[in-house]
């Protein structure tokens, strides 16, 4: 037998939860083969089999935890030697002689004399073996239940020690507390004292989402966030963008993004505490010599941010080819651990989804994080005239700690100079 553990995948990650199982136990399997969707606090990833041959259990539920260095699926490879298999053949008939002397309807005061054998994910209840025999009605009834049916009894709100088992030895199995929980409805009556609405529903939150609760949490704790809301006025950027368009051809998707991530990494040089983080411990201020941009990125298991490395190494063309590049890698979850870690500083475009304001949330431990709004045309006054400009709504959010309001406002109106002038992005690099 191969008795496969959960990998340690680096990056102090010590477990994860497994999401979905891809096998099943008697399936045949072959190396390399998928067998599991795992999820860290880093990404969402598949697992491969270790060896081939049938997958002889599997040691933990989906939405289980998996724990780095313990067996989570046992494959038989043929690797079992005869003396093992004469031992397991032992074993199960010691088991089955055992099962024989254990009556199969006992009352509550025979379970609490014999005790019970149950399997190793089932909680083993103490012997009461030498106490007094003496029991009364009164004792507390004593319920055979694994951890997840009573965590499915705990969701559904109902009494455990209500329910009569149906499984072996009286155990509670989880369709016991569904038929109660179920009953308890058509009668009319509510599984607890409390009524609960019939439509709702509960679902486990996904090691991404708690992930993400933990950064916003540590974030919120640790910094002190102030927002500086402005519009810029993007006319010249509109106008030349639209003539690059047709300069670059439809091989390159050329959205406004490259040309404000250029803008920022000529900020976060005039102004070097934006790309800074504060430690701490030695009241000092961590300035960056590298301009690694996170991009927060929208995808259907929830926020991650990949990174830009080196962004005022590249040319706008390569920016806007790596952002796409990544941005579909987040959706289809084939980002790395290198591609999660190293940011100095985020941006987060909610214009790409019609927003236009926010207060965004700084990606601890970065001192800043600029929010991005959708361009929309509105009267401006330009030399005593009224005439219709594009405006982009910035919303900037900085660690009011090491960065004071009046630098959050040069910051943004330098960006908006930059802006003004798109085409001499083209000769930053």
């Amino acid at each position: 037998m191969f008795e496969y553990k959960f990998p340690d995948i680096g990056e102090g990650i010590t477990e994860g939860t497994l999401a979905k199982w891809l096998v099943k136990e008697g399936d045949e399997v072959t190396e390399g083969q998928d067998i599991a969707e795992i999820e860290t606090d880093k990404m969402t990833t598949t697992l491969p089999a270790a060896a081939s041959g049938k997958v002889h259990k599997l040691h933990v539920e989906e939405q289980g935890i998996l724990h780095v260095g313990k067996v989570f699926i046992t494959i038989d490879d043929g690797s079992a030697s005869k003396d093992e298999s004469a031992a397991k053949e032992t074993e199960k008939t010691v088991k089955v002689e055992l099962d024989a002397d254990i009556p199969r309807a006992k009352t509550d005061e025979e379970a609490g004399v014999v005790g019970e054998l149950i399997s190793s994910q089932d909680e083993l209840p103490p012997s009461d073996e030498g106490q007094s025999e003496h029991k009364t009605s009164s004792d507390k009834k004593k319920v055979l239940a694994t951890p997840v049916a009573r965590k499915l009894a705990k969701d559904l709100d109902v009494d455990i020690k209500e329910i009569t088992g149906s499984g072996p030895g009286g155990r509670i199995m989880k369709e016991d507390i569904r038929a109660f929980a179920d009953d308890k409805k058509k009668a009319g009556t509510s599984p607890s004292e409390t009524p609960a609405a019939d439509t709702d529903r509960r679902e486990p939150l996904s090691r991404i989402r708690l992930t993400i609760a933990d950064k916003m949490k540590a974030s919120q704790q640790s910094l002190v966030h102030t927002t500086t809301l402005d519009e810029v006025d993007v006319s010249d950027l509109v106008s030349f963008r639209e003539k690059m368009k047709t300069v670059v051809g439809e091989d390159v998707k050329l959205t406004y993004l490259p040309f404000v991530i250029k803008a920022i990494v000529l900020a976060l040089k005039a102004f070097p505490v934006f790309n800074s983080s504060l430690d701490e411990d030695r009241s000092e201020i961590i300035y960056k010599s590298n301009y690694n941009i996170g991009i927060a990125t929208d995808t259907e298991r929830g926020l991650v941010v990949p990174v830009l490395f080196h962004a005022d190494r590249k040319s706008i063309i390569e920016i806007a080819n790596e952002t796409q590049a990544l941005a579909l890698a987040a959706r289809e979850n084939t980002l790395t651990l290198e591609h999660l870690r190293g940011g100095t500083f985020s941006i987060t475009n909610y214009g790409a989804i019609g927003g236009s304001f926010g207060t965004p949330i700084i990606n601890y431990p970065e001192s800043a994080i600029l929010g991005i709004g959708r361009i929309q045309e509105k009267p401006i006054v330009k030399d005593g005239r009224i005439l219709i400009g594009h405006m982009l709504p910035l919303s900037l959010s900085f660690d009011h700690r090491i960065i004071d309001g009046a630098s959050g406002v040069r910051f943004v109106r330098f960006i908006e100079e930059t802006l003004q002038k798109p085409e001499l992005l083209l000769l930053s690099i």
